[in-house]
């Protein structure tokens, strides 16, 4: 994904875009916008993560609630809807292993990878 597509994080339990988050993702849009327009095949894929905390089930759910609001937001910027795909990995894919604040505030995210 391009360098300048960043991760976008949430508050514990929540799934609503705010805050900082807004500017990071409307920055987002601009590139995911450039980078469609030069690949006109490719397809970008919104994954919601969520940190070791709540059932599996409950974190499924979450995280695709995380990537539909991030996918939702997108849109309304112009990306086009039909070529963002969305997945929940919930708990599964953590990007910080330590069980602390600090490293779960780091697997409650979204993150963009290139989609099929």
């Amino acid at each position: 994904m391009a360098a300048n597509v960043q991760d976008v994080y949430f508050d514990y339990d929540q799934s609503e875009i705010h805050g900082d988050s807004q500017s990071v993702l409307t920055q987002d849009a601009a590139a995911l916008k450039a980078l469609l327009a030069d690949f006109p095949n490719a397809m970008i894929m919104v994954e919601g993560h969520c940190d070791e905390r709540g059932s599996a089930e409950y974190n499924l759910g979450l995280g695709d609630r995380r990537a539909g609001s991030a996918k939702d937001f997108l849109v309304q910027l112009g990306v086009p809807a039909g070529r963002i795909h969305t997945i929940s990995y919930g708990k599964e894919r953590p990007q910080c292993v330590e069980s602390d604040d600090a490293c779960w505030q780091k697997n409650r995210r979204v993150h963009f990878t290139p989609g099929q």
